[in-house]
């Protein structure tokens, strides 16, 4: 069994950790969708738990192989969390779940970022 580095570790975790809490989200506003247009709510969850599974897919297994293009794709996550909160998008009002989804992946990506780069073989 290979030893991860710790900055792997750090990155591949930070990221899970968001996947699983924008498909944990995704469940409740399936399962619970608020007042409104319940179908679309539903829908939008359904997605929610879609991106969060794929991410967590991407963080799992090519990004701590080190595959170059997997880090590239998981930067979508600061983008999306950073439009979600200059746009002043739903869900909730306080943002602060914004800035932590916008921090912990930066974390994830700047952290290990080096040994996607350097030519370093896995190990």
């Amino acid at each position: 069994m290979r030893r991860e580095r710790l900055e792997l570790r750090v990155g591949w975790i930070s990221l899970a950790a968001v996947s699983l809490g924008i498909a944990g989200f995704g469940l409740v506003v399936a399962i619970a969708p608020p007042a409104g247009d319940a179908l679309l709510y539903r829908a939008d969850g359904l997605a929610s738990v879609g991106l969060g599974l794929f991410g967590a897919l991407l963080a799992v297994v090519p990004f701590r192989r080190r595959e170059r293009w997997a880090w590239f794709a998981l930067w979508f996550y600061p983008a999306f969390w950073l439009a979600h909160l200059l746009g002043g998008l739903p869900p909730g009002k306080d943002h602060v779940h914004q800035v932590v989804f916008i921090v912990l992946p930066l974390v994830g990506l700047v952290v290990p970022s080096r040994q996607f780069f350097r030519g370093e073989t896995p190990g």
